[in-house]
């Protein structure tokens, strides 16, 4: 058994190669091998988001609080609250991040493949960044 205590490592800025907007990284996990798992607690101020991206075994986000946008490639954008369970398939290109007006903070959850748990790609524009009503 290992516990990490809260707060037992600092927060880090989401570095802006990969992120729009104010990004704050907490509570960053990576299971020993052989276990792949890794988590973390991702909190975007309004108007925040990642940049497209992949993951090579997929990736679950837990929304903790707030009013978050999820997208998938050629999908339209999704509203994603406090309580949603969301799945992206391995290799699926997508983007997340918080809402216009509100901060959104989720729990994500990959695995590595080769020592990688993500492929980072453009940013989304702000075009792309159009919420639904």
């Amino acid at each position: 058994m290992k516990i990490t205590k809260a707060g037992a490592s600092a927060s880090t800025k989401g570095p802006v190669e990969y992120f729009t907007g104010m990004v704050r990284i907490d509570a960053r996990t990576q299971a020993d091998a052989p276990a792949r798992v890794g988590t973390a607690t991702v909190t975007f101020e309004p108007g925040a988001r990642t940049a497209w991206h992949t993951h090579p075994l997929g990736q679950t986000l837990i929304v903790i609080s707030g009013t978050g946008l999820a997208q998938r490639e050629g999908e339209p954008i999704e509203v994603i609250r406090p309580g949603d369970i969301i799945w992206f398939s391995p290799g699926e290109k997508h983007w997340h991040g918080a809402s216009p007006d509100v901060a959104m903070t989720h729990l994500a959850i990959h695995e590595a493949l080769d020592g990688k748990s993500v492929d980072w790609l453009e940013h989304v524009t702000d075009a792309e960044y159009q919420p639904a009503g």
